[in-house]
C-alpha cells in the first residue's frame, strides 16, 4: 500500500511536470510565432517605405530630394532664384536642400539591402545614387564643391554647399565602393573624382567652398576640433588612403588623429571616443549621423587597435546618448490634419541680400522662425517621425549588440508605426538602414 502511495505520488508529480513543461513549451512557441509575426510586419512597413521613397523623392537627377505631395510634385526653384540666394543662399527650406547629404546617407541602407538581397533592382538603385553624387560634383564654377541639388535648368545648385553634405557625399561612395558592387570602369571614375575633391579641400584647409554667386567664399569646415568635424575629417583621410594607396593620405590622417586642439583641448580621436557630443546643446540631433556613419566606417577600416577601440568607444557612447530620442515615434499623430506648406516661395517675404555667411544664416533663421507658425505638420514629422528613426539608426550601428538589444523593441516600434505614404518629408529612409542592421549586425 505504501509503495502504491509512492508512485501515486509520483506519478502525480510527473504529470504536473509535464503539463508545466507543455505550458512553458507552448509558451516560448507562442512567444516565437508573435517574434517572428511582429518582425514581418516591420519588413513589410520598411518595404512601403522604400517603395515611397522611389515613387516621390528620388528625382530625374537620381537625388532624393526634403519633401513632395502625395503625388510627387514639388515646385523646384529656378536658376535665377538661386543666383539670386533665394530664398537664402544654403537653398534652405525647398525641396532641394539636401541632395547630397541625403543621398549619400540613403546609399548606407540602399547597401545594406543589397548586401544581404543581392537583388539586381537594388545595385541599380545604388548605381543611381552614386551617379547623383557624381552630378553634384560636377556642377560647381569652384574646385571641390558639392552641390544639394539643382533648379529647373537641370544644373544651377544653390550658392552654398557645407561640411553636412559633403561629409556624406564621401561616406555614400565609399559605401559603394566597399560592397563591390561598380564594376572597374564605375570604380575608378568615383574614385578619381573622390581623390579631386578632397585635394581641392586640402588646398582649401578643409574649408568648404562656395558658387562664385555666393555671399562668402566658403561655409564653415571640416578641421574644427568637434563632433561636426573631427570624424568627417579622419573618415575623409582614411578612406582616401584606403582607396587610393597614396602614403600622403595616411600621413595626414595619423597627424590629425593626434592634433590637439578647441577649448576642451581634445585630439580629434579622443573626440571620435567621447561619441555625439555638440558645442551647443540640440533639441533635435539628426545631423549628429553624418558624424556617426563616419565612425562607424573607421571603425570598419581601422587595423590599429588602439584607435580602433577609440572608434568603438565613441559608436557605442553614440547609441548611448541617441536612445533616449527614439521613443519620440510615440508622439506622432497619424490623424494630424495640420498644416504643410508647400509653397516655399512665400518666405521670399522674409529675404534680404546677403553679404557674408553670417548674413545667409541670419536670413535662413528669420524665414525659418515663419516657417514654423505657416506649416506646422513640417514640424511634427521632422520632430516625431525624422528625430527617432535617425536616433534609431545611430543605436543600430553599435558594435556593442547588448546595447542594440536592449532598445530593439522601441526601434520596432518606431519602424512598425509610421505609414510611408502619409508622410510629406522624405526623411523617413533610414528605415531601411535601421531594419537591415538591426536584423545583420
Amino acid at each position: 500500500m505504501r509503495q502504491f502511495r509512492q508512485k501515486t505520488v509520483l506519478s502525480f508529480t510527473g504529470l504536473i511536470l509535464l503539463v508545466f513543461s507543455s505550458f512553458q513549451l507552448k509558451t516560448v512557441t507562442v512567444s516565437e510565432v508573435e517574434n517572428r509575426q511582429l518582425e514581418a510586419n516591420d519588413s513589410l512597413n520598411v518595404e512601403k517605405a522604400h517603395q515611397e521613397i522611389w515613387r516621390r523623392f528620388i528625382d530625374e537627377h537620381a537625388i532624393l530630394i526634403d519633401f513632395a505631395d502625395f503625388n510627387g510634385h514639388f515646385d523646384r526653384p529656378t536658376a535665377a532664384e538661386f543666383r539670386e540666394n533665394k530664398p537664402n543662399a544654403l537653398g534652405w527650406w525647398t525641396p532641394t536642400e539636401n541632395g547630397s547629404m541625403f543621398n549619400g546617407l540613403y546609399l548606407d541602407g540602399i547597401c545594406q539591402r543589397w548586401m544581404h538581397r543581392r537583388n539586381e533592382d537594388d545595385r541599380q538603385k545604388a548605381k543611381r545614387l552614386a551617379q547623383g553624387l557624381l552630378f553634384l560634383a560636377s556642377i560647381g564654377d569652384t574646385p571641390g564643391f558639392i552641390g544639394r541639388g539643382v533648379a529647373t535648368d537641370g544644373k544651377t545648385p544653390p550658392a552654398m554647399g557645407s561640411n553636412d553634405q559633403t561629409s556624406p557625399w564621401f561616406y555614400g561612395l565609399w559605401r559603394y565602393l566597399d560592397t563591390g558592387m561598380p564594376d572597374p570602369p564605375e570604380r575608378r571614375q568615383i574614385i578619381a573624382k573622390m581623390a579631386e575633391v578632397a585635394n581641392a579641400l586640402l588646398a582649401n584647409h578643409w574649408r568648404l567652398p562656395t558658387m562664385s554667386y555666393s555671399p562668402a567664399r566658403f561655409r564653415n569646415s571640416f578641421a574644427s576640433f568637434n563632433w561636426e568635424g573631427a570624424p568627417r575629417l579622419l573618415f575623409i583621410l582614411k578612406a582616401m588612403h584606403q582607396l587610393t594607396g597614396d602614403a600622403k593620405w595616411d600621413q595626414l590622417y595619423q597627424k590629425a588623429a593626434r592634433e590637439v586642439g578647441g577649448e576642451a583641448k581634445r585630439s580629434r580621436l579622443q573626440i571620435c571616443a567621447d561619441g555625439m557630443k555638440f558645442d551647443v546643446p540640440k533639441q533635435f540631433r539628426w545631423t549628429g549621423v553624418s558624424s556617426t556613419v563616419d565612425v562607424r566606417a573607421l571603425w570598419e577600416m581601422e587595423k590599429d587597435p588602439v584607435l580602433r577601440k577609440a572608434y568603438e568607444d565613441g559608436l557605442n557612447a553614440s547609441a548611448r546618448s541617441a536612445a533616449s530620442g527614439i521613443s519620440l515615434w510615440r508622439q506622432f499623430d497619424h490623424n494630424d490634419q495640420k498644416t504643410f506648406l508647400h509653397d516655399w516661395r512665400v518666405l521670399n517675404q522674409w529675404w534680404k541680400p546677403q553679404r557674408s555667411e553670417q548674413d545667409a544664416l541670419d536670413v535662413s533663421q528669420t524665414e525659418l522662425n515663419e516657417l514654423v507658425k505657416l506649416s506646422p505638420r513640417r514640424n511634427q514629422e521632422l520632430g516625431f517621425v525624422r528625430e527617432p528613426l535617425w536616433m534609431a539608426w545611430i543605436v543600430t550601428m553599435a558594435p556593442d549588440r547588448k546595447l542594440v538589444e536592449q532598445h530593439r523593441a522601441e526601434i520596432r516600434g518606431a519602424l512598425a508605426h509610421f505609414r510611408p505614404d502619409r508622410l510629406y518629408y522624405s526623411q523617413f529612409f533610414p528605415a531601411e538602414a535601421v531594419w537591415f542592421r538591426l536584423q545583420h549586425p
